[in-house]
């Protein structure tokens, strides 16, 4: 049974549609504004970043893109990282594994691969807040491109914000994630 942290509740769902930041179609462009460390969220949005030559330091997937498995040559692809978690969490979920291990991954030196039974799509959220200033956090924004974020206090707001109002219990989260 998974430690359920926080759960998304349908009429917050709406403003999660709202980018965090620019939406790229070109990876190198994207790559030519990104900050360092950079993490990555979603397998496609990984898959565009190792095949553009940069290997994120974090990366979160769950081997599915738009509901569907990906591809076996994208699966495939996703390779190369010093090490690699597994985590469990469900769909429209954050829970304490995953936060854990999304910090062990920042504060680690080597690349790292977090393979997410479940979902990850929501892993964006605190990895905006964790993130140290300067990072980038990318993610796919389906039929649109990928979503360059910076961490800065803006965005460290909205993304608090928005974990304020999911179900359950926000200041542990934040605090899991916290230095």
């Amino acid at each position: 049974m998974s430690d359920v942290v926080l759960e998304l509740p349908s009429d917050l769902r709406h403003e999660l549609k709202e980018p965090l930041g620019r939406i790229y179609t070109d990876t190198a462009a994207l790559l030519a504004d990104a900050g360092d460390p950079i993490i990555a969220v979603g397998d496609m949005v990984t898959y565009h970043l190792i095949e553009a030559g940069r290997t994120p330091d974090l990366a979160l997937v769950d081997e599915r893109t738009k509901r569907s498995a990906v591809d076996a040559d994208v699966a495939a692809a996703i390779d190369g990282f010093d090490r690699t978690l597994s985590v469990d969490n469900p769909a429209a979920t954050l829970t304490a594994d995953l936060l854990a291990a999304l910090r062990d991954g920042l504060d680690s030196d080597e690349t790292t691969l977090l393979d997410v039974d479940g979902e990850e799509d929501l892993a964006t959220l605190p990895a905006v807040l964790a993130a140290p200033a300067g990072a980038s956090v990318v993610y796919g924004q389906p039929d649109e491109g990928m979503v360059l974020a910076d961490c800065d206090d803006t965005a460290r707001d909205r993304v608090r914000s928005l974990l304020e109002r999911m179900d359950g219990d926000a200041e542990r989260a934040i605090a899991l994630v916290s230095n």
